[in-house]
């Protein structure tokens, strides 16, 4: 397992709190898939982290957007999105 930034810890904690999932967030590989074969995320999810991505850190993730395979893509991909966006 990589070592992870205070930014993907921070991520990884509300991806556990706000799916109330089964696992701790330090056994998130910072760079394993958050979809399919890794994390088990669906689009349900993705909805949900977005809501509260836009409001913890203010960044609009649009459903439409194309960038959101690569942005949801793992939980480094997804720090690295919000630290370059963030206004909060």
């Amino acid at each position: 397992m990589t070592d992870k930034t205070a930014l993907e810890i921070e991520i990884a904690d509300m991806i556990v709190s706000v799916l109330a999932l089964d696992v701790s967030p330090g056994a998130i590989d910072p760079d394993d898939f958050l979809f399919g074969a890794g994390l088990g995320l669906d689009s349900i999810d993705a909805l949900e982290l977005a809501l509260e991505i836009d409001e913890r850190y203010g960044v609009e993730i649009r459903a439409e957007d194309e960038e959101n395979e690569h942005i949801f893509r793992s939980l480094r991909a997804l720090a690295a999105h919000i630290g370059a966006k963030r206004t909060k």
